[in-house]
């Protein structure tokens, strides 16, 4: 299973459009870049891949990184940043069968499937094929296993991918604060590789009006706000799972430029085969 990271930046992205920070400064001095969030994944036994989350960078992102198109989706939640790529599905695809969860969410009236059938109706290549969380399902000779995170108000979900034969486990936190529930936990746990979300330092948290929370022993918070992980909580979250690799993502350029290309912050275009 080969894993590729098309995306690894939060909603604006890093460099951040109109943006002169030092940060983005320096990732365009790298030449590196954070777009917003998308994962292939590539069954090597089978040559079909899936692809985790559809970014609005989706046209770049298969233009400048040595990936196939997908054979089908995934998609975690509803967010901009995560589907709004899909539209892409136009006169690429004969057709695209597009998985997520089942589950109605209170905020929309809706479960994650029915926006993507909704919103997307007028793309006969997509078909939206809606899944129920923990239970598994099989996508381009892998097994996938949806599950519920913590990223207020809408529902979000973590995923674990699992290659029946070789044991080969990725998995991902999904755009969520520290306190993922135990059974999702307990899905997500001891992959060879984890992608966590950690949009910034816990240090940031004091900027934020509704601070941090979900602090660890040493009173560092783990969540920044209510929605994402600070880097510290990823980390921990990777130590909870029993990670044998882990690579943050769907981090802000707000990390401080000194820290923002540092061990284990992700950018665009890393590979792992596991």
């Amino acid at each position: 299973m080969r894993v590729t990271l098309l995306g690894t930046g939060d909603t604006t992205g890093t460099p951040t459009v109109d943006c002169d920070c030092d940060t983005c400064a320096e990732a365009r001095r790298r030449g590196v870049e954070r777009t917003r969030f998308s994962v292939h994944v590539r069954n090597d036994r089978t040559g079909e891949s899936v692809l985790v989350d559809f970014s609005p960078d989706f046209r770049h992102q298969f233009l400048t990184q040595a990936v196939d198109l997908p054979d089908a989706g995934i998609v975690t939640h509803i967010h901009f940043d995560h589907l709004d790529g899909l539209g892409n599905a136009y006169r690429l695809f004969d057709d695209l069968s597009v998985y997520a969860a089942n589950e109605t969410d209170p905020a929309t009236a809706e479960s994650v499937a029915d926006t993507v059938a909704r919103k997307y109706d007028y793309l006969d290549q997509v078909e939206s094929r809606p899944q129920a969380p923990f239970e598994p399902f099989e996508v381009c000779g892998l097994e996938a296993t949806l599950v519920p995170v913590d990223h207020p108000p809408l529902r979000c979900y973590g995923l674990a991918i699992e290659d029946p034969e070789t044991g080969a486990k990725l998995s991902l936190s999904g755009d969520t604060a520290y306190d993922i529930p135990a059974r999702s936990r307990e899905v997500l746990a001891g992959p060879d590789l984890l992608l966590a979300d950690a949009i910034v330092p816990a240090s940031l948290c004091e900027h934020h009006p509704l601070g941090g929370d979900h602090h660890g022993p040493d009173g560092v918070p783990r969540t920044f706000g209510t929605k994402h992980m600070t880097r510290e909580g990823a980390l921990d979250l990777a130590d909870d799972l029993s990670a044998a690799e882990t690579r943050l993502v769907h981090s802000a350029h707000f990390y401080p430029a000194a820290e923002a290309f540092e061990e284990p912050l992700a950018v665009d275009g890393e590979t792992y085969d596991l």
